[in-house]
């Protein structure tokens, strides 16, 4: 089974090319796009909300905290996650896992992308990734708000830490993209 969004402002448009894919293959419409590849999307009125409430649920539930506390931030302040900086964890293929998840979970959480990106270069930060996880809870109902009012134009942010890598000394860049009022890279 192979799934395809077809979108797009052009009502008329979408509803061709829809009749012409069913004429060349078996498919069956769903309507309005509400779940898909952990995305969870609902609308309003004012616009869309995109979510991963049901993906990181299922990741606490899968690393097993769903009963633990909650905590403010990802990372605890001014560390520096380093190759020499913890010891290897027991279960490997749980680490690269739930990082793996957390990678994902960054389409909609981009406040953790950084301390993922840090995990992800060691298999040994396991009690980060499980602050990772703890602080979700308290963000797991987060969303990306997309208005159908906001202006047409694109803006873009950057910030450097100039070689602020305590082991290479190399830099940190980090960069957002905005269509509007929305966050779209």
């Amino acid at each position: 089974m192979d799934d395809m969004i077809i979108t797009g402002d052009d009502l008329s448009g979408t509803q061709e090319l829809k009749d012409f894919l069913s004429r060349q293959f078996e498919m069956k419409d769903l309507g309005h796009l509400s779940y898909f590849l952990g995305l969870e999307i609902a609308y309003s009125t004012d616009g869309l909300y995109i979510s991963q409430v049901k993906y990181a649920f299922e990741l606490l539930s899968r690393a097993g905290i769903t009963d633990s506390k909650i905590i403010d931030t990802p990372v605890e302040l001014n560390a520096h996650l380093t190759p020499s900086g913890g010891k290897p964890w027991s279960n490997p293929s749980l680490y690269k896992c739930l990082v793996g998840s957390l990678i994902y979970l960054t389409v909609t959480c981009p406040d953790i992308f950084y301390t993922v990106h840090q995990v992800s270069q060691y298999l040994i930060h396991y009690p980060t990734v499980l602050r990772i996880l703890r602080y979700l809870k308290k963000a797991l109902f987060y969303s990306f708000f997309y208005s159908t009012q906001s202006p047409f134009i694109l803006r873009a942010f950057s910030n450097v830490d100039w070689a602020g890598d305590p082991t290479d000394r190399r830099s940190t860049t980090g960069y957002c993209f905005l269509l509007g009022s929305s966050l779209i890279s």
